[in-house]
């Protein structure tokens, strides 16, 4: 299984940034799909799950309203998009299973400073 996530960069308080994971090597349509992010100074978190069927999703408190996670079954991946980024969305963003049933990927850094 393979995760190979894009996106990240560099951008200012309150700008947008669409991350991309591209899956492959398992059945994708069967798992709910999540993204997590990791910084210096804290363990890897739960950022937002989108379910098999992409009817539901969830999001940590700290992104709701903000982020939006979306799946295409066809293509096997998943996205996210993050809007009104703050300072505090700084870090690695990975994608996995929502049970982190296989292997991490590399990551993609979003820095978010002026």
């Amino acid at each position: 299984v393979q995760f190979v996530e894009s996106g990240g960069d560099l951008v200012q308080p309150g700008g947008s940034l669409r991350l991309s994971c591209e899956v492959s090597g398992l059945s994708f349509e069967r798992y709910p799909m999540s993204w997590y992010r990791q910084t210096p100074t804290k363990e890897r978190e739960l950022v937002a799950t989108i379910y098999r069927l992409s009817s539901s999703a969830d999001y940590a408190k700290s992104v709701k309203g903000r982020f939006t996670i979306d799946r295409d079954n066809a293509k096997n991946t998943v996205s996210l998009q993050m809007e009104s980024l703050k300072v505090e969305d700084t870090g690695v963003y990975f994608c996995n299973t929502r049970y982190k049933d296989f292997d991490w990927g590399q990551g993609t850094q979003v820095t978010v400073s002026t």
